[in-house]
């Protein structure tokens, strides 16, 4: 077995104008300060890397990591949340999904998702050049409009959504592959990879690529509603990253798993910092360590309620308690009765 490295923080949701989250130098320093022995880097804000730089010049990356191990931590990996999103945009969400590109490739879907296509192969590289073995995305959706069968789907619609996704992200995988990077796709609300079977009908449409491996976050599945302990028994092989972040689901006879259209605060499925929602961490570790997890423990601060300065700090903690220093030897090691193997024989009446 092996002890899951951590604890590392997501700096995505904690970036702003200000210091230290306006920079890698200074959010490095503070994450370590916290207690943080990693970060996982988004991609999009080239304040923190120019990842068509880290793609071409070994030199660059090699300066991203200076930076960051000059603060006494590392890298743990990169996230291509946005850009992934753009590689399949349903054109109902076009305006919306707009905003995730540079101004020059908006108004033009073609040219957006061609942009995020080599975003994601720069990312593929970067990583490599950085020392990674994975990296974060979303699938994208053509499907979700119709994730709920009303009007009833036409006929072949689902597989066809299907075929187009693994037409679009096998290229992807190759490079990753050809990297040595998996990519991770976040199993998420809004994605066509939203859960276990919209995962294993993506890995059909990719021919079960072995670069196309999971994120996983359990705070998603208690919004589904889904068993998030038995997800890792099923899919523990290929889960590569982890995101430590919490939720809870409180329906009422008023609304449920689609939440009413409320707010994040009036849901009653929400995110919670760490320990204030109904994730079973203790199952959750127990399971990652128990299946030979090798990577890190990530917050990914996300809460309705709580201040992210606070989220983080208690979040620091709650990841350091929650790893499972794994054993070197049996617990009943002390009775062990040094019988060779022809006792053993023996005592099986084979000798």
């Amino acid at each position: 077995m092996n002890t899951i490295k951590g604890p590392a923080v997501f700096i995505a949701q904690f970036v702003q104008d200000t210091a230290p989250f306006n920079n890698l130098k200074d959010i490095a320093k503070w994450a370590a300060d916290l207690g943080y022995k990693g970060i996982q880097i988004p991609t999009h804000d080239p304040r923190f890397i120019d990842l068509q730089k880290a793609a071409e010049s070994k030199t660059y990356a090699d300066e991203i990591n200076g930076i960051v191990q000059e603060a006494g931590i590392q890298i743990t990996e990169l996230s291509t949340h946005l850009q992934g999103q753009l590689v399949a945009v349903h054109p109902a969400y076009d305006t919306l999904f707009d905003g995730f590109a540079p101004e020059a490739y908006r108004n033009n879907p073609k040219a957006r998702q061609e942009w995020a296509v080599q975003q994601l192969k720069y990312a593929a590289k970067a990583s490599q050049n950085l020392g990674l073995n994975a990296c974060a995305t979303f699938s994208g959706a053509l499907l979700w409009p119709y994730v709920y069968p009303w009007p009833q789907r036409a006929a072949g619609l689902v597989e066809t959504g299907f075929e187009e996704l693994g037409k679009r992200w096998t290229p992807i995988l190759n490079v990753f592959q050809e990297c040595g990077v998996d990519l991770c796709y976040e199993t998420h609300a809004g994605e066509d990879i939203h859960d276990g079977i919209t995962y294993e009908m993506f890995l059909e449409a990719v021919n079960n690529h072995q670069s196309a491996c999971l994120l996983y976050d359990p705070s998603h599945f208690i919004l589904q509603a889904l068993d998030y302990l038995e997800f890792i028994d099923i899919y523990h092989e290929r889960i590569r990253m982890f995101h430590v972040k919490d939720a809870e689901f409180n329906p009422s006879g008023r609304q449920g798993v689609y939440g009413g259209y409320q707010g994040w605060v009036n849901r009653a499925g929400r995110f919670r910092s760490l320990g204030d929602g109904q994730v079973d961490f203790n199952g959750v570790f127990s399971r990652l360590t128990q299946y030979d997890y090798k990577g890190w423990a990530v917050l990914e601060w996300e809460c309705a309620l709580k201040h992210p300065e606070d989220g983080a700090r208690e979040g620091a903690t709650f990841i350091k308690d929650h790893i499972i220093r794994v054993t070197e030897r049996a617990f009943d090691d002390f009775a062990a009765s040094g019988i060779d193997q022809g006792m053993n024989k023996s005592i099986l009446g084979l000798s």
